[in-house]
């Protein structure tokens, strides 16, 4: 990937109306947003181009309307939070394209951001349709993405209208672009990727490429259960995939043929049910006994990968080690967490995580400021790891 791709140093955007294609997907409830995460990482960019002199005019989908105008999915919760954030007077329209909205864009002030209404909205978002890109194209005179969480998704306002704008990345998607490229493209080795999760069925080509390009790879949750199987092991009442048994087999197989390292727990924690404050007891992975089911790696685990990551110069992290949302089952997670937290502070460890349950796992240790990277990308992120060409990021290629 490296670092050819158009950035907004590239361009004059002086006195320039410029559309920003950002991802203000964010959790909400009853109308309250319940995390500004990815409106805040958006800043940067919005506040340096109008700097720079530029008129801002951000895009955004929200839920899935499916097509169609559905006030349960407008921005305008958003349009409020993004005032207070940003400290700048936001004009929200009412529709994301139309004369309306250029008119409004027009006599807009350069020290306000303009937020356009969900490109959902509209059925040719989805449909990457030229004629909606056109449409948007038409309101302004640069476009710049900064929503690499929606780059794997080939939509009008992603892929279809850098056909007919000049297109840049913005800095977010910029920090993104290189924190991968810097983990997984050319990275300092030793390699680690921590894989974890409940589905071996969702990961599966995150893992056929992964053997193929990290020096090891740490098998965690409910995913480790079906790799266990697939070795012999009794797993109680374990949840795993029966038919994804022999998919294990041969991930292992194609990791010894490519001189990766696999590592799965040597001991797990057990309890009878899966209920916050539920009594738990840890044994190896040999000792597993009938109706009790493997909710978080083991102490001498944990343990083992404390050692293991002193050696590890780059780590990519995607799911948990165990059930984190019960306690006392997210304590596997949290001191893995904690511990990789320690280690790039002290810049031994380049540490990238992405995905929606890493995430939530991370804030859950506390530590989810403290990696060098950690992408709010689901999708996208683990398309990148399988290895796939992600359409919005292709296009800005220079």
């Amino acid at each position: 990937m490296g670092n050819a791709f158009k950035t907004i140093d590239h361009f004059d955007l002086k006195t320039k109306i410029v559309l920003v294609r950002v991802d203000f997907n964010v959790p909400m409830r009853h109308g309250k947003i319940l995390d500004v995460t990815r409106i805040k990482r958006t800043l940067p960019t919005l506040i340096e181009l109008m700097n720079r002199g530029s008129k801002v005019v951000v895009m955004s989908h929200f839920g899935r309307p499916n097509g169609k105008k559905d006030l349960d999915f407008s921005l305008k919760p958003i349009a409020g939070a993004l005032s207070v954030i940003s400290g700048k007077s936001v004009v929200m329209t009412k529709s994301c394209v139309g004369e309306g909205v250029k008119k409004i864009i027009n006599e807009a002030s350069s020290d306000s951001i303009v937020l356009l209404e969900n490109l959902r909205f509209h059925p040719g978002e989805e449909d990457n349709a030229l004629d909606f890109a056109m449409e948007l194209a038409g309101l302004g005179d640069c476009y710049v993405n900064d929503a690499f969480s929606c780059s794997h998704r080939a939509h009008a306002s992603v892929e279809q209208i850098t056909k007919l704008l000049p297109s840049a990345a913005g800095r977010l998607m910029e920090a993104e672009l290189s924190a991968l490229d810097k983990a997984l493209d050319s990275p300092e080795r030793p390699v680690s990727a921590l894989i974890g999760g409940s589905k071996v069925s969702t990961k599966l080509a995150v893992l056929g490429n992964l053997v193929k390009k990290v020096d090891q790879i740490i098998i965690g949750g409910a995913m480790a259960n079906t790799f266990l199987a697939s070795k012999g092991k009794f797993i109680g009442n374990s949840l795993f995939e029966q038919d994804m048994v022999g998919e294990a087999c041969a991930i292992m197989a194609n990791a010894a043929e490519s001189d990766c390292k696999i590592i799965l727990p040597m001991d797990v924690v057990v309890a009878t049910q899966l209920v916050e404050g539920a009594k738990k007891e840890a044994c190896s992975v040999e000792e597993v006994q009938a109706g009790k089911v493997i909710l978080d790696i083991g102490p001498k685990s944990v343990d083992r990968l404390v050692k293991n990551f002193s050696n590890i110069r780059t780590l990519i992290w995607n799911g948990p080690l165990g059930a984190f949302e019960y306690k006392p089952f997210d304590f596997g997670t949290n001191v893995i967490a904690q511990e990789v937290a320690r280690l790039t502070a002290a810049n031994n460890l380049l540490s990238v995580a992405g995905g929606g349950d890493t995430m939530s796992a991370l804030v859950n240790a506390g530590v989810q400021d403290k990696f060098s990277y950690v992408s709010t990308a689901g999708g996208a992120f683990l398309e990148w790891v399988e290895g796939k060409e992600l359409p919005g990021v292709v296009v800005l290629r220079s």
